[in-house]
């Protein structure tokens, strides 16, 4: 059964879909955000802005933000590879990977999160709706504290989204009564492009520019 279309609901780990990463960015990066001509401000203000991405892509598209549950699967103890922020969450803990689309059905986003077990049903009693629209319904007060940032490949997620990448992504943990309940990682497709605008710079030089603007944390690969 494929993950990537399947819902899967599993007691043993599967894959999930990390980026392989051309660049990445830590919070000194993200408070001081990119230079425009890399990353358009539209798109900074979704990927590096403290929003709920839920309500923005539901802003943008005109159509409510919908979710389809592809794995609840425990993992234990297991950092799982996750970032290292993982370890900020007791265990023993369980991910939730989703798929983030719009009514209609066009997928706009991937997101996998890692929660303590013991929270999974206070906090997702409705596994099947957003994150944001399950904790808003509990009227919780959350902090989202964006801890690292990414421009990365994934032929998985390129099948899935049915666009080519690279792709922009980010992990971030929600704070919640000053301890961390969840950390939750996120890969936007390159549909949102004819709401915010291209991803790539004018000139689409976008490698270029890369290596120039971010120099050691440029990650080269064999696919240049």
């Amino acid at each position: 059964m494929n993950p990537l279309s399947a819902s899967l609901l599993s007691s043993v780990a599967t894959e999930w879909y990390a980026l392989d990463p051309l660049w990445q960015g830590d919070f000194s990066v993200i408070q001081q955000g990119l230079p425009h001509e890399l990353l358009r401000p539209t798109w900074q203000i979704l990927i590096l802005g403290d929003g709920s991405p839920t309500r923005h892509l539901q802003l943008l598209t005109g159509e409510p933000t919908e979710v389809d549950v592809i794995d609840m699967s425990t993992v234990g103890m297991d950092p799982d590879g996750a970032p290292h922020q993982i370890q900020l969450i007791p265990g023993p803990r369980m991910r939730r990977q989703v798929w983030l689309r719009t009514a209609s059905g066009q997928r706009l986003a991937y997101a996998t999160s890692w929660w303590e077990n013991s929270h999974v049903d206070e906090y997702l009693e409705n596994r099947s709706i957003p994150i944001w629209a399950s904790l808003a319904k509990l009227k919780v007060e959350l902090y989202r504290d964006i801890q690292g940032v990414y421009l990365g490949e994934s032929s998985d997620l390129a099948e899935a989204f049915q666009e080519t990448g690279p792709f922009w992504g980010r992990h971030y943990l929600f704070w919640h009564d000053r301890r961390p309940l969840t950390l939750i990682y996120e890969v936007f497709s390159p549909y949102l492009s004819r709401y915010l605008g291209s991803m790539e710079p004018a000139d689409g030089h976008g490698r270029e520019i890369l290596r120039e603007a971010l120099g050691k944390n440029f990650i080269e690969d064999d696919r240049s």
